[in-house]
């Protein structure tokens, strides 16, 4: 798949405002104009950008309902009452469960954790779960990254003496559940001026909270920070503002000290000696801590997270990497079920959607397997599969394209369903599917811009090969943690030319291996192109073409660069096979 470049030739004016804006911070043009761009026009700005400060943190107090949580917490913990924190199970909910349940730990003893079954109970709020915290007497539950829309589940937990604290950053309704409190940036009567916290974000607002309003130090919550960085990767939510900052000094944490759960995950990993990023966390980390609640039970990964011996941790962290094993064998088999089924069914090439159900599909994959669709065709995707008289899905969205309300305008077919504007899940009657896939289809086809299903590059800007330098390297690195509204600058280098040395490389020759030349210099680039290798026969044929990369440190040779090629195309109009 070929991509359509975007690219935007800066005016005079706008190389101007670089030149001045660069040497004003001590920073190339080329870095300047992209900063520009993104928004950051001021010195002050800029120093925020790139050093984000904890003091620059909201005031938690500002979030609707913080006090009342507090309080009632405060309580709790005064009348010696069992606290149960329970979470979703996947990546946030779990990193959400751990920072709350280890930072309370240190303060009160009589509290548990809980991480509902993907399949005997599904997502959110269950009543096994709350059958199962009245049994072990809990009068207050702590419910993180769900539970905004788990209305006659709450309305029962009360009649039975529990209360809960919603902590969760899912789309509220206009009506919302009973709860003591509900604290949720997203709630329309709520003025916290950033919405785009994640369940696990929201959970440490709730604890810097708690500990302001005990005296409790700000740096007792910092070593919990990493559990931050890798839920905002793995949620894939905006690395802007306050996520910036928890996301900036939570990767530090996790390259300094990282909790020794999450340090058993590194040493699994194979990622011991290098420094982290959010891609590290997205690839490699959170699949892992999501396995355990695909394949068997989520509980598992929190077990790891709170883990304090690390010969244990990492017991547990084997077992958890067993589990990923089987997910991505049993994840590639769908995608390539899932595809078969696309090429078959050529009208779904013409639609603006796709909607896929199959019976025999596994509950806990078909988020990625809808991920995987919207990366091939990009097109919203919606997965089903078959639970008893029911079908649930996951639904995964494209580029500006808002999934939740193309959901949300078929509710009446919907038991249950929630989400934000990429992704989203859902659970309805098994015979309404062919209605619902009917109605989400025509939706989208009223709703999507027709560049929206194009797959689009936006290229940063255009340099030369002279131009990758180690200044512009460092500088690079300076605009990280990266992630939506903040992604990787990507560059476009015209007129290259293969050394000579490219190669194909990967188990199915599948990657392309490059050494590469420019018109401008003798420099030789290193790079590699995933998934590339269709474009092999065009390299080696002496023809120049054109490059969209971004710049990677390369592993293998210290203070290396490499460039992770993102696509390839002739320089003259020529088809370049695939």
């Amino acid at each position: 798949m070929h991509f359509n470049w975007n690219y935007k030739q800066p005016t005079p004016e706008e190389e101007r405002s670089a030149e001045e804006f660069g040497a004003r911070l001590g920073i190339s043009p080329v870095m300047a104009r992209i900063l520009l761009r993104r928004g950051i026009k001021t010195e002050s700005a800029a120093k925020r950008f790139f050093r984000p400060q904890l003091n620059d943190l909201i005031n938690p107090f500002i979030m609707k309902d913080m006090d009342v949580a507090v309080d009632r917490l405060n309580d709790a913990m005064g009348r010696k009452e069992r606290i149960m924190v329970y979470g979703d199970y996947d990546v946030d909910g779990c990193t959400a469960v751990a920072l709350v349940y280890k930072f309370l730990q240190q303060f009160y003893s009589n509290i548990d954790y809980y991480i509902p079954d993907r399949y005997d109970e599904g997502y959110g709020v269950s009543y096994k779960g709350i059958d199962y915290a009245n049994e072990c007497g809990v009068k207050l539950i702590i419910i993180l990254d769900c539970g905004i829309k788990a209305f006659d589940e709450i309305a029962y937990a009360k009649k039975l003496g529990i209360d809960f604290i919603i902590c969760d950053h899912h789309e509220p309704d206009d009506v919302m559940p009973e709860a003591v409190a509900i604290l949720n940036p997203k709630r329309r009567d709520d003025s916290y001026p950033f919405k785009h916290l994640c369940g696990c974000g929201v959970g440490f607002k709730f604890m810097q909270a708690f500990a302001k309003n005990n005296g409790i130090p700000f740096s007792r919550l910092i070593p919990l920070l990493d559990f931050c960085a890798v839920s905002i990767a793995a949620d894939i939510v905006p690395v802007v503002d306050e996520n910036r900052i928890l996301a900036y000094h939570g990767l530090k944490q996790l390259n300094q000290n990282p909790n020794i759960g999450l340090k058993a995950i590194i040493d699994i990993c194979g990622l011991n000696g290098r420094t982290l990023s959010m891609s590290d966390i997205v690839f490699k980390i959170g699949p892992r801590i999501n396995a355990s609640g695909r394949m068997e039970n989520g509980r598992k990964s929190v077990d790891l997270l709170v883990e304090k011996d690390f010969s244990l941790a990492l017991d547990e962290a084997k077992h958890i990497n067993e589990y990923n094993e089987q997910r991505k064998d049993i994840d590639k088999q769908m995608t390539d079920e899932a595809n078969q089924i696309v090429e078959r069914i050529e009208s779904q090439k013409r639609r603006s959607s796709i909607v896929l159900y199959d019976e025999n599909w596994k509950k806990g994959v078909i988020g990625i397997v809808a991920s995987r669709l919207t990366e091939i065709y990009f097109r919203p995707t919606i997965v089903l599969t078959r639970d008893e008289e029911f079908a649930t899905g996951s639904a995964r969205s494209v580029t500006g394209f808002d999934v939740y309300s193309a959901i949300k305008s078929c509710r009446d077919l919907l038991i249950n369903f929630g989400g934000h504007t990429y992704a989203a899940g859902l659970t309805l009657r098994w015979e309404d599917v062919p209605e619902f896939r009917k109605r989400f289809q025509k939706y989208v086809d009223e709703h999507i811009q027709p560049e929206q299903t194009k797959a689009i590059l936006d290229i940063d800007a255009v340099i030369d090969f002279k131009d990758i330098t180690r200044t512009l390297h460092s500088d690079l690195k300076r605009f990280s943690p990266f992630g939506p509204l903040n992604p990787k600058p990507i560059f476009c280098t015209t007129d290259v030319y293969d050394f000579g040395t490219s190669k194909v490389v990967g188990r199915e020759q599948e990657h392309i291996k490059l050494e590469l030349v420019d018109s401008k210099s003798n420099n030789v680039m290193n790079g590699i192109a995933f998934g590339q290798s269709g474009s092999a026969r065009y390299i080696k044929s002496k023809r120049s073409f054109d490059i969209a990369y971004t710049i990677e440190d390369n592993i293998f040779k210290h203070n290396g660069i490499q460039l992770q090629i993102e696509d390839i195309r002739p320089t003259e109009d020529e088809e370049m096979a695939d």
